[in-house]
C-alpha cells in the first residue's frame, strides 16, 4: 500500500486502525538517574499490526488513541 492508497485515519504508518496501550516508566535525569528511580510515566500507543507506537505523557486513553489514529 502506497500513501496515495491509504486515508487520513489509521496508523501514520500503515493505516491499520487497532492499536495496543501501554503504560512505561523512565528515569529522569540527575539524581533520579543515579538512583535509578522511575520518575517519568508515559502511556505507548502502538499498531498491533506493524508495532509503530508514540508515547504520550498524561490525558485520556481515548484522547491518546484518537491522535494516533488520526
Amino acid at each position: 500500500m502506497n500513501d496515495h492508497d491509504r486515508d487520513d485515519h489509521g496508523c501514520p504508518k500503515c493505516g491499520h486502525t487497532e492499536t495496543e496501550v501501554d503504560d512505561i516508566s523512565t528515569t529522569g535525569t540527575g539524581l533520579s538517574k543515579f538512583f535509578d528511580i522511575q520518575n517519568r510515566r508515559f502511556r505507548v500507543v502502538s499498531c498491533t499490526n506493524c508495532g509503530y507506537a508514540e508515547l504520550y505523557k498524561g490525558g485520556q486513553t481515548n484522547d491518546m488513541v484518537d491522535l494516533f489514529l488520526g
